[in-house]
């Protein structure tokens, strides 16, 4: 009888053990779904932070940036037609001709940006090429300025205008030298020469790439070496605007996009226009650069084998009294070493090896003429871009 009374005592023990045990790993379960449930909280604030942070760092950056970005506009004076007076009192005033009436036309076609307080703004060059067009400025409050005077670097696409108006507010430089690939960028500009103070971002996309760039609003184009590629939306009318990193410095300036793909846009890196702003305040207002008076058209290697020529940089024309025309270079030579240094497309071409030498410096030219290889002596000479 006792032995029956003890197993019925242990099995309800037993029972009883079960039992917690089940509302203990209940307890367990519920406290690891809590614990699961605040890991999630904190997952999708930590993204809320993270994504209010950002914008943050934007809007920071445009707050801070745009009221040193302008609009630059070219004024000219359309057609529009003869204008006929009537006169009752003329039979014959039907079949003469009036006077041509013009009518004054405003058209943004770029973006600048302010580089220091009395009024010198720099912008790219092709935004400004027409040197006998009137320029003028729309600054961030849309007040309108004359540009008085309009400053072209002859090596880069690159230009300074002056207007009169002090008590500017200047851009921060940054270091283009420091940038990296992915870092956050943001361009402001005069979008598609329409939206004034449109704000897009991406990332750097790309740097030291070689690219052909130009303006759609005046038809020029220029070689420019070792711009930054982007994927913030560059686009015409945005030449000239900052290209700018997350502490709201200028790392670039925008200066032309892909027409093959989408999303990529170029900038000239801000070392390039901060080393021109020194030597066009060094020079008391001037841009002095080593000059050799050629246009020319590089031949790449592939091109070489394909025409039988020598690689090089081919010569379209030659600018008169010119160092280049003085020493006998002539159209359709193929200038191929300067000073035993190869002139190809992957060194820069011709140009970037101009802008190395000194002016004054007697350098010797290899040149192709003919199917004959002949040597020329060339002093470098200074050009002013005014």
């Amino acid at each position: 009888m006792k032995r029956l009374l003890v197993l019925i005592a242990l099995f309800l023990l037993l029972i009883f053990i079960g039992s917690s045990g089940r509302n203990l790993d209940f307890s367990f379960g519920t406290i690891g779904n809590l614990f699961k449930s605040q890991e999630s909280q904190i997952g999708t604030d930590s993204e809320k932070i993270r994504i209010i942070t950002e914008e943050s760092v934007i809007t920071s950056v445009v707050d801070k940036v745009s009221p040193s970005v302008v609009t630059v506009s070219v004024v000219s004076n359309r057609s529009l037609g003869r204008i006929f007076d009537d006169n009752p009192f003329d039979p014959f005033d039907m079949f003469r001709q009036g006077q041509s009436q013009q009518q004054r036309v405003e058209q943004d076609i770029g973006t600048g940006f302010i580089v220091s307080e009395d009024g010198l703004i720099v912008t790219n060059k092709h935004v400004v090429s027409d040197t006998d067009a009137k320029y003028r400025v729309i600054t961030h409050d849309d007040k309108s300025h004359d540009v008085e005077k309009v400053y072209r670097d002859p090596t880069n696409d690159l230009a300074i205008i002056k207007i009169a108006d002090g008590d500017l507010s200047p851009v921060e430089i940054g270091d283009s030298s420091k940038i990296k690939v992915g870092q956050l960028a943001i361009a402001i500009g005069t979008a598609l020469g329409e939206f004034r103070n449109t704000v897009t971002v991406g990332v750097i996309s790309g740097l030291g790439r070689g690219i052909t760039a130009g303006s759609p609003f005046e038809g020029f184009v220029e070689r420019l070496d070792n711009v930054i590629q982007t994927d913030a939306a560059i686009n015409p009318g945005n030449s000239g605007g900052p290209l700018l990193n997350s502490a709201g410095q200028v790392v670039g300036m925008n200066v032309a996009v892909s027409a093959e793909g989408q999303n990529i846009g170029f900038a000239l890196p801000i070392g390039t226009v901060k080393e021109v702003l020194d030597q066009f305040q060094k020079s008391g207002g001037r841009f002095e650069r080593p000059y050799l008076g050629v246009r020319y058209k590089m031949i790449t290697r592939d091109l070489a084998l394909l025409n039988e020529v020598p690689e090089g940089a081919y010569i379209q024309e030659v600018i008169e009294d010119s160092p280049a025309d003085n020493a006998g270079v002539r159209v359709e030579d193929i200038i191929t070493k300067i000073d035993n240094q190869k002139v190809t497309e992957n060194d820069g071409g011709l140009a970037r090896i101009i802008a190395a030498k000194k002016i004054g410096d007697r350098t010797a030219l290899e040149v192709w003429r003919n199917g004959d290889s002949i040597n020329i002596s060339v002093t470098i000479g200074e050009s002013s871009g005014e």
